[in-house]
């Protein structure tokens, strides 16, 4: 029997890596991918972030040689996004990015060296987001007209967002049997498959069980096959997580508050309300799933008027 000859993996310390072309560019990212995905079981939302990123990163690539890249390149990179106007949350994921990427290149031998690993692109914990005023949130959540096709959904999906803090991809996810309205609460399906109870407030608990046990959910759940989500389209699908984004817009334009808000916004105007009212720290983290006190304390300086009211009244030289 004719024996083979071995062969093995050739190393930038071997020999010249090969130049990575457009084309080859695709077969790492795709390699890439299938590597989170099999290997490290990421959720999808974050599997699909990758995917987003690196296509906007090898559009930008362009011509340029992967393996040539150097820090300032990948700095040039950064500053084109933000020359577009990304957030710096958005920017500081696609150099979260890189720095994945660029780790996986060096175990497959393609690079030797991660100039990824010398990026910065700023913490995301001192961001402070953008919140709505208990007077902004009122509007938008009375702007769904209750008489229309989608009306009472688009109210339930409203007060659901602001009662429980939940991101787009979790209340888009929501099953029937993970609303508890006798108990006055919810489950949520958090990052990692991370569960949680929230509760819910008389407001949101009347949206959905107007919604819910009202006639137009009946006739949009009426497709074979599908589970029981809370929220459906018309077409009785679930509602997707763009969607989600889209009928937050919609209304927002509506009710005259910034046309450009999203569902986070009423994730952060949640956060931001319950501290200001007084609420222990720990108790939003737990509701918001985070894994880190860390992050919820940002929510501590958004509220800078009413700690200079404090500080003015309490204060002997105030």
């Amino acid at each position: 029997m004719e024996r083979r000859p071995r062969t093995r993996r050739i190393l930038l310390d071997d020999a010249p890596a090969a130049p990575v072309g457009p084309q080859s560019m695709a077969l790492l990212v795709g390699r890439f991918l299938d590597s989170i995905r099999h290997e490290r079981a990421l959720a999808d939302n974050t599997q699909a972030a990758y995917r987003r990123d690196l296509a906007h990163f090898t559009a930008w690539l362009g011509s340029r040689r992967l393996e040539r890249l150097d820090v300032r390149d990948l700095g040039d990179y950064l500053g084109a996004l933000a020359g577009r106007g990304l957030a710096r949350a958005s920017i500081a994921r696609q150099a979260a990015t890189l720095r994945t990427f660029y780790a996986f290149l060096q175990v497959e031998g393609i690079v030797a060296e991660s100039p990824a690993e010398l990026i910065s692109a700023g913490r995301r914990d001192d961001f402070i987001p953008g919140t709505l005023s208990p007077e902004q949130v009122d509007r938008l959540l009375a702007s769904p007209d209750p008489r229309s096709p989608t009306g009472l959904r688009d109210r339930a999906l409203l007060e659901l967002l602001y009662a429980t803090g939940c991101r787009a991809s979790e209340v888009s996810a929501m099953r029937l049997i993970d609303v508890h309205l006798a108990e006055a609460f919810c489950t949520c399906h958090g990052k990692g498959g991370k569960e949680r109870v929230v509760p819910l407030g008389r407001r949101a608990i009347a949206a959905l069980r107007a919604w819910i046990d009202g006639p137009r959910r009946d006739a949009a759940a009426r497709v074979e096959g599908q589970p029981a989500w809370v929220l459906l389209s018309s077409r009785g699908n679930r509602l997707s997580r763009m969607r989600v984004w889209e009928i937050v817009r919609l209304h927002a334009d509506t009710a005259g508050v910034p046309s450009d808000i999203g569902p986070h916004t009423l994730r952060h105007s949640f956060a931001t309300h319950l501290v200001a009212g007084g609420v222990d720290l720990r108790h939003v983290q737990e509701m918001l799933g985070h894994s880190s006190i860390a992050t919820t304390q940002r929510y501590t300086h958004v509220d800078a008027g009413r700690l200079k009211g404090i500080h003015g009244t309490f204060h002997p030289r105030g």
